[in-house]
C-alpha cells in the first residue's frame, strides 16, 4: 500500500467513526466526536509521514484459519507498533485468529496506537489453556490506545458446565483486561462466552467505551460484563450486555464513573460493590457515579449497592441513578449491606461502610417480585441522604411493597411505592 493510499484509508476509516452509519441499532442514537482522543486523531491525520507505521499481523505470521496459534505473531506485531516513535495502526484483517493468553506491555515509544480489529480472536477449545491464567488478553501500562471493532470468543461454555456440575474446576480467565493504563478508547468491540469477567479495568485513568456488545448465557457463573476497580474517569455508553452476573460492577476505590444508555439483561443488574469483603481492606471509597438511561430486562437486580457486614470502613457517596426502565426485574432498587453469598461471612456485625447522598430519579417499569424497593442498611452505619423522586413501579398491575431498615432521606414528586424512608 502506497503512502498516499494508506492516508486515504485512514482518513476514510476515521470519517466512518465520526459519522456512524444508519446500520447501527437505534440504541446508538449518536456518538460525539469528543469520544475519540483528539491527540490520536490529529497525530494520525496531520500528515502522511505520521502514519508510516501500518502493521498487519498477517505479516508477522498470524493466520486467520482459526487453527494456527497466532499468539507470538500478535506479540511481535504489538512490539513493532509499541516500539515505533510514530503513531501506529495495528491491523487485524477478517478471519479467526487462535490466541493463547498474552500480555501487551506498554511504556511505548508511540504516543498513540490504533488497534483495528476486523476479525475474531478465539480461544483454544480446551478451556484449561486459558484457565491456567487469570487473563486471556491483557494490556498493561498502556498510555494512548484506541481499539476499534473486532470480536473476542473465549469459548467459556465448557468451563461453565464444569463449575455448574460442582467439579474441581479452575476459576477461569478474564477475557480482556486493562491494568495501570490510561487514555484508552474502545469502540464497537464484541465479547462472547467469557470464562469469567468479560472486561476488567483496574487502576486505570480516562477509559472510554462505546458500542460494546457482551453476550453469555443467563446461567453462566461469574461472567460479569464490565468490572471496574481502583480507577478514575471511566465512561461506558451505548452498549448491550447480556450475561450471567452483573452487567457492570463497580468495585472499591473508584470515582468519576459515567454509565449511560445501556441495555442490561439477562444478568444481575448494575452494582456498586461488593465492598468490604476482607477485614484487612483499608478504607474503601466509591464516589461520583452517574448511571443514566439504562434499560433492565429480566434481570435479578436493577440498581444495586452491596456491602458485606464486616468492620471494614469506607464510604459510598454522590451516586446518581437517573431515568432507568425496569422490565420484569426481581429487585429494581436495592441496597444490601448484609450481602453474603454462599453463607461465607459472619452476620450481625453491621457494615462499617457509610452510604449517603444517593439519588434515584425517573425510574419506571415493572417488578418481578412484590417488593420492588429494598433498603437493608447497616445499623452501625445507616444510609443517609437518600432521595426518591418521580418513581413509578408496579407488580402485576398493583402497587408493590418497599422494605426499609436504617434508611433515611426524602421523597420528591410522585413515588410508588411510597413510605420507604425515615426522616
Amino acid at each position: 500500500m502506497t503512502s498516499s493510499n494508506l492516508f486515504l484509508f485512514v482518513l476514510l476509516n476515521f470519517s466512518l467513526l465520526l459519522h456512524p452509519s444508519s446500520s447501527y441499532p437505534s440504541l446508538y442514537p449518536s456518538l460525539d466526536s469528543s469520544f475519540f482522543s483528539p491527540s490520536l486523531l490529529s497525530s494520525l491525520l496531520s500528515s502522511s509521514s505520521s502514519i508510516q507505521r501500518f502493521i498487519n499481523v498477517r505479516n508477522f505470521g498470524a493466520r486467520n484459519d482459526g487453527k494456527t496459534d497466532s499468539t507470538q505473531a500478535f506479540l511481535h506485531a504489538w512490539n513493532a507498533a509499541c516500539g515505533s516513535t510514530n503513531p501506529s495502526i495495528l491491523y487485524v484483517p477478517k478471519g479467526e485468529y487462535l490466541l493463547k493468553p498474552l500480555q501487551f506491555e506498554g511504556r511505548c515509544k508511540s504516543s498513540s496506537i490504533l488497534f483495528q480489529i476486523d476479525g475474531t480472536l478465539i480461544a483454544p477449545n480446551d478451556y484449561s489453556d486459558l484457565a491456567q491464567s487469570q487473563h486471556w488478553i491483557e494490556f498493561h501500562m498502556i498510555d494512548g490506545l484506541h481499539i476499534k471493532g473486532g470480536a473476542l470468543d473465549a469459548k467459556g461454555k465448557h468451563l461453565w458446565n464444569c463449575k455448574m456440575a460442582n467439579q474441581n474446576c479452575p476459576s477461569g480467565a478474564k477475557s480482556l483486561s486493562f491494568d495501570n493504563s490510561k487514555n484508552i478508547f474502545i469502540d464497537g468491540l464484541t465479547s462472547i462466552d467469557s470464562q469469567m469477567f468479560h472486561i476488567t479495568i483496574n487502576a486505570c485513568q480516562n477509559i472510554n467505551m462505546a458500542r460494546i456488545t457482551i453476550a453469555a448465557d443467563a446461567n453462566s457463573p461469574n461472567t460479569d460484563g464490565i468490572h471496574i476497580s481502583q480507577s478514575t474517569g471511566v465512561t461506558i455508553k451505548d452498549s448491550i450486555i447480556k450475561t450471567g452476573d452483573d452487567c457492570i460492577s463497580i468495585g472499591p476505590n473508584n470515582r468519576d464513573i459515567w454509565i449511560e444508555r445501556i441495555h442490561c439483561g439477562p444478568g444481575h443488574g448494575i452494582s456498586i460493590g461488593s465492598l468490604g469483603r476482607d477485614k484487612s481492606d483499608e478504607d474503601v471509597t466509591v464516589q461520583n457515579v452517574m448511571v443514566k438511561s439504562v434499560i433492565f430486562t429480566g434481570t435479578t437486580n436493577g440498581l444495586r449497592i452491596k456491602t458485606f457486614s464486616t468492620p471494614v470502613t469506607g464510604r459510598v457517596h454522590d451516586i446518581f441513578f437517573l431515568g432507568a426502565r425496569m422490565n420484569n426485574v426481581q429487585n429494581p432498587i436495592i441496597i444490601d449491606q448484609n450481602y453474603c453469598p454462599h453463607n461465607s461471612c459472619p452476620y450481625g456485625q453491621g457494615s462499617g461502610i457509610q452510604i449517603n447522598n444517593v439519588v434515584y430519579k425517573g425510574i419506571q417499569g415493572t417488578s418481578a417480585s412484590e417488593t420492588a424497593l429494598i433498603f437493608d442498611c447497616s445499623s452501625k452505619k445507616p444510609c443517609w441522604g437518600l432521595t426518591l423522586q418521580d418513581i413509578k413501579l408496579s407488580y402485576q398491575y398493583k402497587v408493590p411493597r418497599c422494605e426499609s431498615k436504617h434508611a433515611y432521606g426524602k421523597i420528591i414528586g410522585f413515588v410508588q411505592p411510597s413510605r420507604c424512608l425515615g426522616h
